[in-house]
């Protein structure tokens, strides 16, 4: 462990700072700015962990993180052990220290009485230290067994599935039907939120180990699902839940009314060029309009940061629900995962935030476009469902609204129709506990077949399917397993 005393002697929580909001507002880069004391700053914050006994920070990471021994580690400079550690439980600190909402300094024990330990930040140290030390070298496989698996998704499930596969030996090609390797790790989160460089140095270390990318390939069209399954010997559905929850009202086909990853993946695109500014014919923009956003979550945040560095005139968030509290509920106890007001960068840099926001209707101008939205105050009906209260209905200007609701499962009609695969009610691709599919040799892993959930399940989810896959072509394996489909979050 750490210095024993070291959260007696530090009771302060200190994260790194993040750069002036009207500096950060003009470019796409990480909020974030690096300290120069770096190593002395984050030694401090890591010596916090204490000798808890039981480290509960365990069971609130899906990954099963051993947070407590990086955490020793970091204190003690070791940073080789500390990034080997990391990367015995975690394909991708950086993807994760970075966008994962860090369920484990929910449960960390010294939460009880005291702010948490910066789980977090010192992962993301780790392993941009590692980077800058030359630590993080390709782990290529001592032989090949011979036999072939497609990967269909670069997100972080079917990149972390496909890492493991690779470096057990097996012949490992990912697929992915957008430009780029890297899902919506790459066109879904903006950049001042992950830089993609942090993307393309993984994606360099995957491609010396033997892993091989093909972008611009739908499986489906340019493959059919079935060629693919006589091509390879095992296949991993790794597509993610993309398929948008949408809000059907009055008004929901006027103009200017877009789903938030169609607002946001050309912006990111065009950042991607260079060209932040130039965005594809019909692509919609933020530009001197006022913005709605419906949905309070994380893509609300990424689409309010986008809004803002696009140059909206105004910016609104509506959610339907309360205003969470800034401290847990007594419903919500240690060392569950509480649902907490929380202000990401993106709120820090501006726009309006309204709760108990029901929209009634979209209203319609003159030509035929979006100029408001009718919205009405929430209220909880005693059985508890949530409805809009008669009389407080009010206007609020909008040139551009963003569905940011949600996702609600997989894209599956091309792979039913093509291969009869077993989908489940909720629209997700059946399995069984051993990440199984219907189909003989199809896996499943993330989203596509656990619904909308966090980047550390994806790619936890993405471990357990390569070792389920590795168990059919083998009959035993090697790779770690972290978590089975039917495993729960603290949250639960």
């Amino acid at each position: 462990m750490a210095d024993p005393r070291g959260f007696l002697k530090v009771r302060e929580r200190e994260l790194p700072p993040n750069r002036p909001v009207e500096v950060r507002l003009r470019d796409w880069k990480d909020t974030h700015a690096h300290r120069e004391e770096g190593q002395a700053f984050l030694k401090e914050q890591a010596g916090r962990c204490m000798d808890c006994g039981v480290p509960f920070c365990h069971q609130g990471c899906p990954l099963g993180n051993l947070i407590p021994d990086w955490n020793d580690l970091v204190w003690r400079g070791q940073w080789g052990d500390a990034i080997d550690r990391l990367h015995a439980t975690n394909n991708f600190p950086e993807f994760t220290g970075r966008v994962c909402p860090a369920p484990c300094e929910s449960s960390c024990v010294l939460s009880i009485n005291q702010p948490a330990v910066t789980i977090k930040n010192v992962e993301v140290s780790i392993i941009d230290e590692a980077f800058a030390r030359g630590l993080v070298t390709p782990h290529v496989p001592e032989r090949l067994t011979g036999s072939t698996v497609a990967v269909v998704g670069s997100g972080p499930a079917g990149l972390a599935a496909a890492q493991q596969l690779t470096r057990a030996g097996h012949t490992v090609v990912v697929y992915e039907r957008d430009t780029a390797i890297g899902g919506l790790l790459r066109y879904g989160i903006p950049d001042f939120k992950l830089e993609k460089l942090h993307i393309d140095r993984r994606l360099a270390q995957m491609e010396a180990e033997g892993t091989r990318f093909r972008a611009g390939v739908t499986i489906g069209e340019d493959i059919s699902w079935d060629a693919l399954r006589r091509r390879f010997d095992a296949v991993v559905v790794a597509t993610g839940a993309t398929v948008p929850r949408d809000l059907p009202l009055p008004g929901r086909d006027l103009a200017g009314i877009h789903f938030a990853m169609d607002y946001l993946t050309p912006a990111n695109k065009a950042v991607e060029a260079g060209t932040p500014d130039v965005l594809p014919e019909g692509a919609p923009t933020a530009a001197g309009k006022h913005v709605i956003i419906i949905g309070g979550g994380d893509t609300g945040s990424d689409c309010l940061g986008t809004a803002l560095r696009q140059g909206a005139a105004s910016v609104t968030t509506l959610a339907i629900g309360k205003k969470p509290p800034v401290e847990r509920a007594a419903n919500q106890p240690w060392p569950t995962d509480p649902i907490l007001y929380e202000v990401s960068t993106s709120h820090e840099e501006g726009g309006e935030r309204t709760y108990l926001a029901s929209t009634v209707e979209f209203v319609a101008d003159a030509d035929g476009a979006v100029r408001a939205l009718k919205v009405a105050e929430t209220q909880y009906l005693p059985d508890g469902r949530r409805a809009a209260t008669p009389g407080t209905e009010r206007e609020i200007p909008a040139d551009l609204v963003l569905v940011a609701m949600g996702f609600t499962g997989p894209e599956t009609g091309v792979l039913e129709e093509q291969t009869g695969i077993e989908i489940t009610e909720r629209g997700l691709v059946a399995r069984g506990e051993d990440y199984a599919a219907s189909l003989p040799g199809v896996f499943v892993a993330g989203d596509a077949g656990r619904g909308q959930s966090l980047i550390v399940w994806a790619i936890a989810e993405g471990r357990a399917a390569a070792a389920a896959a590795d168990t059919y072509l083998q009959g035993s394996t090697e790779l770690p397993a972290p978590v089975g489909p039917r495993t729960l979050a603290l949250r639960s």
